[in-house]
């Protein structure tokens, strides 16, 4: 499994430009307004979750989209959704809770989990994630993200969280 230097020595061997901001660990959207409001780009939230049909999903929202997990289900064509349990998430994604990050797609390398990408992230000039670990946020722009995730081979399912639509399917 990668680490958070394994992931920026990543970045730096596929061209990603990228900056790392360290910080106190945040655990809930709601935590660190403060360090938010110094970090430019679009911050998310980030949920994983396991359907009835046991397909794994990571959801990567703009931090405060609203995600109704009773209606996600019928928009992206799973099964009723619960959260992924921690052993579960560290087995495929390489994080333990709170820590969950689009970037912890790297250590997925069966790909057992389907990505699913907020409409306004993928539209943003910048994101911020974890980078494996909640003590610091990593920007990249939307490039940057955009190969990111060609060079790990995934292809996200893009939804419109405001019209809970799927815009991009992969």
């Amino acid at each position: 499994m990668m680490t958070r230097d394994d992931l920026l020595a990543f970045f730096a061997d596929i061209g990603v430009e990228h900056t790392t901001h360290d910080h106190p660990a945040v655990f809930r959207v709601e935590e660190g307004e403060d360090i938010k409001a110094r970090i430019p780009g679009a911050h998310t939230k980030n949920l994983f979750l396991k359907d009835a049909k046991d397909q794994l999903w990571l959801i990567s929202a703009e931090g405060h989209a609203v995600i109704d997990l009773k209606r996600l289900h019928h928009v992206i064509g799973s099964g009723r959704l619960s959260f992924g349990n921690a052993a579960l998430m560290e087995e495929t994604l390489g994080v333990a809770p709170g820590s969950v990050t689009a970037f912890g797609l790297v250590n997925d390398k069966a790909r057992r989990v389907r990505f699913v990408l907020d409409r306004t992230l993928a539209e943003a000039d910048q994101v911020n994630f974890h980078p494996l670990t909640n003590t610091a946020t990593t920007t990249v722009t939307r490039e940057g993200f955009a190969r990111f995730l060609s060079a790990i081979g995934v292809e996200p399912m893009v939804v419109d969280f405001e019209a809970m639509a799927v815009v991009e399917k992969a």
